[in-house]
């Protein structure tokens, strides 16, 4: 896709959306690190549903170390994964006591450093919460990336560093909210709803559906 058409791809995305936020429940940037840990393989929704009474008993992190890995699973069984994703959501809790005084650091080794957390993590928690213009990619940005042209590249990391190139920097703050809702509502990935993509002739798919 070429530089005119990447500048009126995010042009529309704005104007139909000016501030695009996380699907995320969270009070907290303590929170939002928990619920993105417990997001890996799972649907924000799913996550909402058990992060609504986990941080109802353990909004902090001491109150998390101080329900244990038993009473975190208890809450969060219905989440794929959810007894490593207990151990995670401990240990992380204690490290942040331990190294950071309970607060989400905001630097990408720090937060890479705890139990759990990914470059992908990472990179929404910088985005989200301390409004780094960084990119984090999961599988609706990949395909998304790919599919219409804006990005494309054969791992995370290279559409990661492809959109941070090619993303005109007006709108790369909130290039990864943008995407990751037209990529999870519009460009899905058996039955892309092209019929009704704002950004459709821009778009380099060859398959379109109607």
């Amino acid at each position: 896709m070429k530089r005119e058409a990447i500048r009126e791809f995010f042009r529309r995305l704005h104007d139909a959306d000016p501030e695009p936020k996380t699907e995320l429940e969270y009070a907290s940037p303590y929170q939002l690190l928990v619920a993105v840990v417990l997001s890996a393989q799972a649907t924000d929704r799913s996550v909402n549903l058990a992060t609504r009474k986990l941080f109802a008993a353990a909004p902090t992190p001491e109150a998390m170390v101080s329900l244990g890995e038993d009473g975190v699973a208890g809450h969060i069984r219905t989440i794929g994964l959810f007894r490593n994703k207990a151990r995670n959501t401990v240990a992380l809790s204690r490290l942040l006591l331990e190294r950071h005084g309970g607060e989400v650091p905001a630097g990408r080794e720090a937060l890479e450093a705890l139990p759990g957390v990914g470059r992908k993590t990472a990179n929404v928690v910088l985005n989200t919460i301390f409004r780094q213009p960084v990119m984090a990619v999961d599988t609706h940005i990949f395909r998304l990336a790919n599919r219409t042209g804006l990005a494309p590249g054969k791992d995370v990391v290279a559409v990661e560093n492809a959109l941070l190139r090619r993303v005109p920097k007006e709108y790369l703050l909130d290039a990864h909210h943008w995407l990751i809702l037209h990529g999870r509502y519009v460009c899905t990935a058996h039955k892309p709803k092209c019929g009704e993509c704002c950004v459709r002739d821009l778009c380099l798919y060859r398959d379109k559906t109607a």
